[in-house]
């Protein structure tokens, strides 16, 4: 009996690859146990290798594994691309319509199964995804019962024979491996706790954290890795009186989600890097007018078209500094996928109540990776506008002046309204501009309003600024990341603890303003500080090192080839700190 098990489906790109991997995970997350997802994809619709990696666990699990233990391959090039992560004893499914081989004098046990020509015998060969399902299910000795509700969800809309003979495939897939596998091969799954979780990529908590977080607009052009938000939503607003529209490009999106908001509709929209590129001048422009706004930018290999369907952080800097001029702005960093259900609403909620632009960063695996997440607690949303004033709390206007839309107060959040507003008027422009939005060059406003704006997020009020893990007063190391990288961090921190290493942990979910009084106690309470992040530059430990200082215990662990990081790769880089005597 074991308690996790890695599996993987291999093949050419529109050949149902991404299906079989999702029929084996739902079927297996109803059985309550915890999973995680993981696609490597072309930046194509059809052709390419592409593969579907799940990992399934009796207890929680945040990160790809390390290694495999069943590789599932329609085409040769899935054994030749993905082999290497097998582990001794592990087992490969192959199509036996390509002749698959693998290499000589390994522990690697290789089955034969004719997936097309049982499929096709069947009726089509389509439904080979559905005879390797039903391999593995006998090499895991599951129940075939288990997927019958999720073939019914999935194709029942096509009529009772096709469920009926992906049924068939399943079993027939099942009934051929029985027969050549022996007892000591099979890896049979400790039973899971049979609860009943959700199942979800980034993308869908997100969107359906906007929705329930208030918003009905979402202006958006799509783009990898952002799109699945934007499709959740075209089906799920208008149940709600809200709506998507498609724009012509991102500059479109942006300021017509910036006139949404001005007119008091919480709006937003999504891309990636290349389209928050084209958003820059737009996210200026709500600084300035002082309008909410919030972004999300799912980050992906750059720069340029650069690798848009791989894993990549490297928009860090560009969503603190990248507007000309200087405005106040918020850039949040959820690490799971349950954190960005919450933290959209809260994004929502900040925007508001300190009236400026909030980015709200993942990353590709983040957004796209499949993560099992506890029930959602609805109880804990909550709606906060800010300083939104209603028809009966504005007093008359007097000798025909204009409301004080931009009145420079202490906290550096001026009075709102939304159009229409009786005793609200005032002037919006993009220029420099008085308390009652009149353009203005004077020296001593134009001092006033930027102290004002900027003011406004100095004592930001944000509930979880930095998860920790903290075991140790005094630490020998702290590893520090953000986004997706948790998974992973976690994963090493149980293995260093094993060697005897005092090891603490803070994923930043507050990115800007940085969150420095939470930061700074971990950094100076550990021998170093290891800083995990998916880009060339090390963006994160300079931001850290800009904002904590002790530059010299900082050292960065950097990876940019478009792929995430492993849980051994995280122990391993934390083990040579140790070997080489630097701490």
């Amino acid at each position: 009996m074991i308690n996790q098990l890695s599996w993987k489906v291999g093949g050419q790109q529109g050949e149902g690859i991404e299906s079989t991997g999702e029929i084996f995970s739902i079927a297996l997350n109803r059985l309550g146990y915890y999973l995680y997802g993981y696609r490597h994809f072309s930046s194509r619709i059809k052709g390419g290798h592409t593969n579907n990696k799940i990992r399934v666990s009796t207890t929680q699990v945040r990160s790809i594994s390390d290694d495999l233990d069943i590789l599932v391959a329609f085409d040769q090039e899935t054994i030749d691309f993905n082999f290497h992560e097998l582990r001794d004893g592990g087992v490969v499914l192959a199509d036996a319509k390509f002749g698959p081989t693998i290499p000589e004098n390994t522990n690697v046990h290789l089955y034969s199964v004719p997936f097309t020509q049982i499929a096709t015998e069947l009726g089509t060969s389509l439904m080979k995804n559905m005879v390797a399902i039903g391999a593995t299910s006998s090499l895991l000795d599951l129940d075939l019962n288990v997927y019958l509700n999720v073939v019914e969800e999935i194709f029942g809309r096509k009529g009772q024979q096709v469920v009926e003979k992906n049924m068939e495939a399943i079993k027939a897939g099942a009934e051929f491996l029985e027969n050549q596998l022996s007892e000591d091969v099979k890896m049979k799954l400790e039973k899971a706790d049979g609860k009943q979780r959700m199942f979800m990529i980034g993308n869908d908590a997100i969107a359906l954290g906007a929705l329930a977080g208030g918003a009905r607009f979402m202006p958006a052009y799509p783009i990898t890795p952002a799109s699945e938000i934007m499709e959740y939503l075209i089906s799920k607003l208008p149940e709600f009186g809200g709506t998507v529209i498609q724009t012509e490009d991102e500059i479109a999106a942006c300021t017509m989600a910036i006139g949404s908001n001005y007119a008091g509709v919480r709006a937003f929209t999504a891309s990636a890097g290349p389209g928050l590129s084209l958003m820059m001048e737009s996210i200026g422009l709500s600084g300035i007018t002082e309008t909410p706004l919030v972004i999300i930018d799912t980050q992906r290999g750059g720069p340029s078209t650069g690798l848009p369907t791989k894993q990549e952080q490297s928009d860090l800097m560009a969503m603190i500094y990248g507007t000309h001029g200087e405005i106040p702005k918020i850039v949040m960093a959820p690490s799971t996928v349950q954190e960005a259900f919450y933290d959209i609403i809260e994004a929502f909620n900040l925007a508001e109540e300190y009236q400026c632009p909030v980015i709200f960063l993942t990353d590709l695996q983040l957004s796209l990776g499949k993560q099992t997440v506890e029930p959602l607690d609805y109880s804990q949303i909550e709606i906060r506008r800010g300083n939104l004033l209603l028809d009966d709390e504005l007093p008359e206007l007097e000798n025909k002046e204009y409301f004080k839309r931009y009145e420079v107060t202490e906290s550096g959040v001026s009075p709102r309204v939304v159009p229409g507003v009786k005793n609200g008027i005032h002037h919006v422009t993009g220029v420099e501009h008085n308390e009652q939005g009149k353009p203005s060059e004077v020296a001593s406003n134009r001092k006033d309003q930027m102290e004002k704006r900027l003011r406004k997020i100095k004592n930001i009020q944000f509930k979880t600024p930095v998860y920790k893990n903290v075991k140790h007063e005094e630490a020998d190391l702290l590893v520090v990341g953000f986004n997706s990288t948790r998974g992973a961090i976690e994963e090493a921190m149980t293995r260093l603890e094993n060697d005897g290493i005092k090891v603490n942990h803070a994923q930043v979910r507050l990115i800007h303003p940085f969150p420095t009084d939470d930061i700074l106690p971990l950094v100076q309470s550990a021998k170093k500080v290891l800083v995990v992040e998916n880009n060339a530059t090390g963006q994160l430990a300079n931001i850290m090192k800009m904002n904590v200082g002790h530059a010299d215990k900082i050292t960065n662990f950097l990876k940019y080839d478009g792929n995430p990081f492993l849980p051994h790769e995280v122990h391993t880089k934390c083990k040579e700190l140790f070997e080489y005597g630097n701490i």
